[in-house]
């Protein structure tokens, strides 16, 4: 007997969850089978969680597959109808303990799901809170934890509402005691995850915000050497964020930004609710706040409507924002979503925006990289030749080094992708 295959598709979050469902199924004393998390950010990423299904159903001959995650809660019809999957999962289901303690009981009886049973998805609008679920993080340097779940905002082109649900917070003192648990572990950075990360603490008595929570962390838990926060929705940046950003200095100096698009009628038709100048206005004050601090940001290329002087805008945007790290994403239809209703940009002219979007990109990250030379920089080190500095930027060391320690190291160089340190 074996240990499960899990497969990761898609966010931060989802690798979190991931390794909670390791600890679940262990528990339930499951072996021998096959568990894919999917994501439905995009069509593309639904054709490569079956073809992912496909390929691990050909290397584990007779073991169950157990398909869940994203694509799963929003489309279950589709992987149900594939003859490799033997279990359908919704996105609340994976992280219960009965579903996979039933699933074991299954696995040891006679007859292991049958075909009335083969989707477990319920409704994700009508769960109202989230867990903190307690694992041991990734690796040995560095540490997520889940600290909301779920969207209450209905982005024209985005479909993962419908496979989170609602937005919900887990309470700061559960944070704050995992955070503990994973320093007393010896984790030296912890990143705080979620789907809308700024959304949390709406729906908590008093309304706290997501810098009361940062601002918590840090007092009550110093020991802590480094925390992170993953992707922001800016204009929701209150009060004591931007203090914890000018003030701590254990707050990493580095904001992912989910900014979208740099024209404002494309922002209105995405339905986001921030303009073009809100967004620099933001990148301008966290700067102030705290110079050098370097920002990623998600740009979707060729949404519908999309003119070559809008898609100009987003393009400049990269300089205006002063912005580093790109993740750029073609825009893809999603079923069910207004955008899909939209009239729609050329498939080559999508495809060729992309490409100058990460052109722009590629030197945008090249500047920076520049820049880091000659510079004293304090890394975590993530294996023996590779880590991170405050800003994220990955480097690579000439020589081997202790995985999962902070260090201070000289920049010698860059190779275009990462520091030489």
């Amino acid at each position: 007997m074996k240990a499960p295959v899990f497969a990761t598709l898609g966010c931060r979050l989802n690798a979190y969850e991931t390794e909670a469902m390791k600890e679940l199924s262990a528990q339930a004393g499951i072996e021998n089978a096959v568990v894919v998390n999917t994501c439905a950010v995009t069509a593309e990423a639904v054709r490569k969680a079956k073809q992912e299904i496909r390929r691990l159903s050909r290397e584990n001959p007779g073991a169950p597959i157990i398909v869940t995650g994203c694509a799963a809660q929003t489309e279950p019809e589709t992987f149900a109808a594939m003859e490799e999957v033997t279990r359908v999962i919704g996105n609340h289901e994976k992280m219960l303990a009965e579903t996979w303690s039933g699933i074991g009981a299954e696995m040891r009886g006679p007859d292991f799901i049958g075909e009335t049973e083969k989707v477990q998805v319920d409704d994700i609008m009508s769960v109202k809170e989230t867990a903190g679920h307690l694992i041991d993080g990734f690796g040995r340097h560095r540490a997520y934890v889940q600290v909301q779940n779920g969207c209450d905002h209905r982005c024209t082109f985005c479909i993962i509402p419908f496979g989170r649900g609602n937005s919900r917070s887990v309470p700061a003192g559960v944070v704050v005691e995992q955070i503990k648990r994973l320093v007393d572990r010896g984790f030296n950075e912890v990143v705080l995850t979620g789907v809308d990360l700024t959304s949390w603490g709406a729906d908590l008595p008093g309304g706290p915000r997501l810098g009361d929570l940062v601002m918590r962390i840090l007092r009550l838990v110093p020991d802590l050497a480094r925390l992170r926060i993953s992707s922001i929705d800016s204009i929701e940046a209150d009060e004591n964020l931007m203090l914890a950003i000018a003030t701590e200095p254990r707050l990493m100096p580095h904001l992912h930004l989910s900014l979208q698009a740099g024209d404002d009628m494309i922002l209105k038709r995405m339905k986001r609710r921030h303009l073009r100048d809100d967004a620099i206005r933001f990148c301008e004050e966290a700067r102030r706040l705290r110079p050098g601090i370097v920002f990623g940001a998600d740009i979707i290329a060729g949404f519908p409507t999309e003119t070559e002087e809008m898609f100009e805008n987003s393009l400049r945007l990269v300089d205006d924002c002063g912005l580093t790290f790109l993740h750029v994403f073609p825009f893809s239809a999603r079923k069910g979503t207004p955008a899909a209703r939209m009239p729609r940009v050329a498939g080559p002219e999508i495809k060729e925006r992309a490409a100058r979007l990460r052109a722009k990109g590629q030197e945008a990250l090249e500047r920076h990289l520049a820049a880091e030379v000659g510079q004293e920089r304090v890394i975590l080190t993530e294996g023996p030749r590779l880590g991170r500095t405050e800003f994220f930027t990955e480097v690579a060391f000439a020589r081997d080094m202790p995985e999962g320690t902070i260090l201070s190291a000289r920049i010698l160089g860059h190779d275009g992708a990462r520091l030489l340190a």
